[in-house]
């Protein structure tokens, strides 16, 4: 868990989070209570196709840990195939999902916000 003193590291076990649905699957977030770190990072989970959707102000990085041979980023409609250690930044506005099974590191600037989390 984070250390209330903002002078000192903040150490958080992703793993031991509870997990919240999200459009990408299940997401365990980190730091949204430290109020020096200005983003947050997720842990996420995607075992079926994610739910296209986008930002206007967050911008996310997603840092892919593990994937099956198949999967797949969607980028405004284009197709890319993953594995692991690749690193995708997504922009506000990019419409945007996963296909497939992984686990990924998302990375989110400013905070994240699920008010900022639009399906069309």
């Amino acid at each position: 868990m984070s250390t209330p003193d903002k002078n000192q590291p903040h150490i958080v076990d992703l793993a031991s989070l509870p997990g919240v649905p999200c459009p990408c699957g299940t997401a365990r977030r980190a730091f949204a209570d430290v109020a020096e770190f200005p983003g947050t990072i997720h842990l996420t989970e995607i075992t079926t196709d994610a739910e296209t959707h986008y930002h206007k102000t967050l911008t996310e990085t997603y840092f892919i840990l593990e994937c099956k041979y198949d999967a797949q980023m969607e980028l405004d409609g284009q197709l890319t195939p993953l594995k692991p250690g690749m690193c995708i930044m997504i922009p506000p506005g990019v419409r945007h999902r996963a296909i497939g099974e992984m686990k990924i590191l998302n990375i989110v600037f400013p905070k994240f916000d699920p008010a900022d989390e639009f399906v069309d």
